[in-house]
């Protein structure tokens, strides 16, 4: 069975930083790829960002471009979400989830519990 579990979410200050990461158990990450996904209330989920599965590349929203890095450790089965320079717009839920494909697309089969990511003073 496969799982995709998050953690790093918690409360911080604007202008400060957190490290999502997403552990995958039961599922070998190496050819797909992966993406972290958002969800504020009140609005549709959103893409964050994706990383490829054969060559890394990676994409990002307009809102987090500069912000945000996405990165993935193969060996480790997990992929992680480096978030500087907080700000309160980057208020959600934040979701991991693999790709159909090992490029990115907009298909994603499977996907995290999601973690909370609270910016406030």
């Amino acid at each position: 069975q496969v799982q995709l579990v998050e953690s790093g979410g918690g409360l911080v200050q604007p202008g400060g930083s957190l490290r999502l990461s997403c552990a995958a158990i039961g599922f070998n990450l190496d050819y797909y790829a992966a993406g972290w996904f958002r969800q504020a209330p009140g609005k549709e989920r959103e893409v964050v960002s994706c990383i490829s599965g054969a060559d890394g590349d990676t994409s990002y929203a307009d809102s987090v471009k500069g912000r945000f890095t996405i990165t993935r450790n193969n060996a480790e089965n997990t992929v992680y979400l480096q978030m500087n320079s907080l700000k309160s717009e980057d208020t959600a839920i934040y979701y991991c989830g693999i790709g159909h494909l090992e490029i990115c697309t907009e298909a994603f089969d499977y996907w995290g519990q999601g973690t909370q990511v609270t910016v406030s003073s």
